[in-house]
């Protein structure tokens, strides 16, 4: 597997103190990497100083095998998308041209531009002849981080970075664009680097997670592997805490459905359905049956059971409020 970005002894110091003492990772091409932690624990601004938005203070990082400090920013950033959780679209450029950006900065010919965003609007779900020449101020907190992640990939960057780019938005607008995340993934096969302190969506994610804690990477690992042997306490306490209201507590090692809380076959002919995968928050699927008379509980796109508000009452009333 070959390298795209590697830490290696990355320190950094803000004003004489050390937040991150020293900091080694490798993360490979067309891999998801999620970084997790709690606020301060330098998840953010290890992201930032993959792009020299942040200077490093001693070590490497080296992208495509290349330190980072011995390209141009300019160029170095080309070979980048970057989304932030604050949706900086430009507000007097309309949606199309917000997305045309970098690659007409880079020259690309305009008729291939125009493609590109018909191609990339049709992707997440945005009719081209509606939102080519809306502004920012007309769309909706969602359609909004849409068009920054379709901005940070226009140019088909190698590496994209994402810095909690959906913990503002509601919970279904969240999960819509996580799902949207593991399409684009799927289809460019770029390296994402994402950062969050949801472990939720780390789990829902990434290919591997790393999980730091005070400037210090304490476990990276696959979902699977941080679940069932976490390196110490605070990772199988972050974890545990994360987990324990998630739908998939209820639905895993199939205890749902020999408990009952998970229906394999309701009939679900006459009512409203929610599509849910696994790992959405009971408090997320609760909330959906407002208006909905079930939730179709999804793995790997494939529906394993529903739950009805009778159902998620009767799970919490022998576990946890939600």
């Amino acid at each position: 597997m070959t390298t795209a970005i590697e830490f290696q002894h990355v320190k950094k110091t803000f004003n004489d103190q050390t937040v991150i003492p020293d900091l080694n990772l490798t993360i490979d091409q067309g891999e998801l990497f999620v970084l997790v932690g709690t606020s301060g624990s330098g998840k953010t601004t290890s992201l930032k100083m993959i792009n020299r938005l942040e200077p490093l203070s001693g070590g490497k990082i080296l992208v495509n095998g290349t330190d980072a400090t011995a390209v141009g920013v300019r160029d170095l950033r080309w070979q980048m998308g970057y989304v932030l959780q604050q949706i900086a679209l430009f507000p007097t450029m309309t949606v199309a041209q917000n997305i045309a950006v970098i690659p007409e900065m880079k020259g690309t010919p305009k008729k291939e531009i125009n493609q590109t965003i018909d191609e990339l609007l049709d992707e997440v779900g945005l009719a081209p002849a509606e939102y080519r020449d809306r502004m920012p101020s007309e769309l909706s907190g969602g359609e909004q981080q849409r068009i920054g992640i379709l901005r940070a990939i226009a140019a088909q960057p190698q590496i994209v970075l994402m810095d909690e780019p959906f913990s503002a938005l509601d919970p279904l607008s969240r999960q819509q664009l996580q799902e949207l995340v593991l399409r684009l993934h799927a289809r460019y096969h770029n390296t994402i680097v994402f950062v969050t302190h949801d472990m939720n969506e780390a789990l829902k994610l990434g290919n591997r997670i790393g999980i730091m804690r005070h400037g210090q990477l304490l476990q990276v690992d696959s979902p699977a592997e941080l679940a069932q042997h976490p390196v110490n306490d605070f990772v199988r306490d972050f974890f545990s805490a994360s987990r324990a209201k998630n739908v998939y507590d209820i639905y895993v090692g199939r205890v749902g459905l020999v408990q009952g809380y998970l229906d394999a076959k309701p009939d679900v002919t006459a009512g409203k359905i929610q599509t849910f995968d696994r790992q959405a928050t009971l408090r997320t699927a609760f909330t959906a049956l407002a208006d909905h008379d079930y939730i179709a509980v999804t793995e790997d796109n494939n529906v394993v059971g529903y739950l009805d508000r009778q159902r998620i009452m009767a799970y919490l009333s022998q576990h946890e409020e939600v």
